[in-house]
C-alpha cells in the first residue's frame, strides 16, 4: 500500500540545527496535505507544521521563526528545517500524509510515519 518513511532524527545540542525528511512510497495517485507531528514523553502528539499540496504553510506558534515546512511534489517527499532549537523540541517526531490511492477515492487516508527521535540537550 503506502508508507511513509522518515530520516534525520538524532542529538543535537541546544541552538542546533536538524533537518527531517519524510517520504511517501507505494500506490500513491495524489499527494494532498503533509504535516509534521511531535509527541514529548507524557504529553499529547501535538501539530507542528503543515503543507498543502499547492506549499501553504502554518506552524505550531512554538516553533514559528525556527522551524521550516517544505515538500517536493515529485519524490512525495517533506521536510522539516529545525533551527535554534531547544530542550522543549525533544521527542518523537511523526510524519503524516492525506493521500488518495485512486482516482475513484473519494476522501484521502490518513498515513503516518513510524516516528523519529529528536533530541536536544547538551
Amino acid at each position: 500500500q503506502v508508507q511513509l518513511v522518515e530520516s534525520g532524527g538524532g542529538l543535537v545540542q541546544p541552538g542546533g540545527s536538524l533537518r527531517l525528511s519524510c517520504a511517501a512510497s507505494g500506490r500513491i495517485y495524489r499527494v494532498n496535505r503533509m504535516a509534521w507531528y511531535r509527541q514529548a514523553p507524557g504529553k499529547q502528539r501535538e501539530l507542528v507544521a503543515v503543507i498543502t499540496s499547492g506549499g501553504s504553510t502554518n506552524y505550531a506558534d512554538s516553533v514559528k521563526g525556527r522551524f521550516t515546512i517544505s515538500r517536493d511534489n515529485v519524490k512525495n517527499t517533506v521536510y522539516l528545517q529545525m533551527n535554534s532549537l531547544k530542550p522543549e523540541d525533544t521527542g518523537v517526531y511523526y510524519c503524516n500524509a492525506k493521500i488518495f490511492t485512486s482516482d475513484l477515492q473519494l476522501y484521502a487516508s490518513d498515513y503516518w510515519g513510524q516516528g523519529t527521535q529528536v533530541t536536544v540537550s547538551s
